[in-house]
């Protein structure tokens, strides 16, 4: 996850997309990205940043805050750290014209795990239109196999696990594009937009 890790610094910033606002259209519009990216993730550092100022948190990387503020049940903090970490791992996890190309290894593991790729990519798809409310559905590695979690509000999969993708399933990541349609947006990133050279540079 050397993409989206973090180095202690003073303050907490927005780390650049990995693409132009408008590489992921039509599936993801750049209408979308302004307010997700732009206003949603922006608000994420903005108010980490002030609720870290002047505590013990101020300074730790990313990683370390989301690590200490859960132990220390520090909600609010958690909370943002976390979703400025997600949303920094989504962005990753999504590539303009995305969805086919599998690397070798990590395409060796989803069917071992699946079956096939069609069949990884419905469980992903049944994950997300299943969890009820806001969260996240990840791929992930444990214990050398390849599963996924799905995961409410800010809540990442648990520490055994090696993320390797994600799915936002929040309402905001979609609304503007597809309105209530979450299943519809879900199948179109799944099909067109996943990054799967980033999930295999993830693998263990």
């Amino acid at each position: 996850m050397n993409t989206v890790s973090s180095t202690p610094s003073a303050q907490h910033v927005l780390p650049p997309l990995p693409y132009a606002k408008d590489a992921l259209d039509p599936v993801i519009s750049a209408k979308t990205l302004e307010h997700h990216y732009g206003k949603h993730h922006q608000t994420y550092v903005d108010t980490l940043n002030k609720l870290v100022a002047g505590t013990p948190y101020e300074g730790k990387s990313l990683e370390e805050t989301i690590a200490a503020a859960k132990k220390d049940g520090k909600t609010s903090i958690f909370n943002n750290a976390a979703q400025v970490w997600n949303h920094t791992f989504y962005w990753n996890s999504l590539a303009p014209k995305g969805g086919a190309d599998v690397p070798a290894a990590l395409a060796k593991q989803i069917d071992a795990a699946f079956g096939s790729l069609d069949a990884c990519k419905a469980a992903l798809l049944a994950a997300a239109t299943g969890r009820f409310g806001s969260g996240w559905v990840w791929l992930v590695q444990d214990a050398g196999k390849l599963r996924i979690v799905d995961t409410g509000n800010a809540e990442q999969p648990d520490a055994s696990c090696k993320p390797l993708l994600v799915v936002d399933v929040w309402e905001h990541a979609y609304y503007i594009d597809y309105q209530q349609r979450r299943a519809d947006h879900v199948k179109a990133v799944l099909d067109q937009l996943l990054n799967w050279r980033f999930a295999a540079d993830n693998l263990a």
